[in-house]
């Protein structure tokens, strides 16, 4: 009704000849278009993993300046801009206003629905020393694994995400993971227990009201 409403508005009569398929298409895009809007922002990867080369600004006494390349995970293009100066500046004393970025490109997994082991190599600063760890993570994607790390450095160390810096990820295999949760994930007979499982009643036996408790469970 709304889209029959809408050609007869809107459209003029040689519009009219488009085929059935052609609006039904045109409609389901709508509203594809509707729900793309309304998409629980949670449910995105709040991490993304960027790719960016840059170099200090060529003078008279530096013509060719040396370019650094990093990997660098971030929530936002900005931000990953600006941890990219945060360690020019402190490697070879290069700033944003003196310096200029070469290439700027978001990295994506080349597989983000099979599960993998990531090891993480970090770095972070409590309120008394600078302390180094290690942690593994089982996700879909690097990303994942990233924002699983922030939010367990946050909990249970109050880590701030600015004092956290990555040495170093990598996608582990089965025997080389070390952490117990990580290790207890694998195997090829791995088995999850049946929590709740309601047993199908005879059609014969099904009413709407019992006058005893069924059983929901099997011991």
């Amino acid at each position: 009704f709304w889209l029959k409403g809408n050609l007869q508005t809107h459209c003029s009569p040689n519009q009219l000849l488009i085929p059935q398929r052609s609006l039904v298409a045109s409609f389901h895009s709508f509203l594809f278009a509707m729900v793309k809007s309304i998409v629980d922002p949670s449910l995105t990867p709040r991490m993304h993993h960027f790719h960016i080369v840059g170099r200090a600004a060529p003078t008279q006494k530096n013509p060719v300046p040396k370019i650094y390349r990093m990997q660098l995970f971030a929530k936002s293009k900005v931000l990953a801009k600006s941890r990219f100066w945060y360690f020019m500046k402190k490697m070879n004393k290069a700033k944003k206003s003196g310096g200029e970025l070469l290439a700027i490109n978001e990295l994506f997994d080349p597989k983000p629905n099979k599960v993998n082991n990531y090891g993480i190599w970090l770095r972070y600063e409590s309120r008394t020393n600078t302390h180094n760890m290690y942690k593994e993570y089982r996700d879909v994607t690097i990303n994942g694994a990233v924002g699983q790390m922030y939010m367990e450095m946050a909990g249970r160390h109050r880590a701030h995400p600015n004092t956290i810096q990555i040495i170093n990820t990598a996608t582990l295999k089965d025997d080389e993971c070390k952490r117990d949760h990580v290790t207890e994930m694998h195997g090829a007979g791995l088995k999850y227990p049946v929590i709740r499982k309601v047993p199908m009643q005879s059609k014969k036996y099904r009413t709407t009201f019992k006058a005893k408790r069924p059983n929901t469970f099997v011991h």
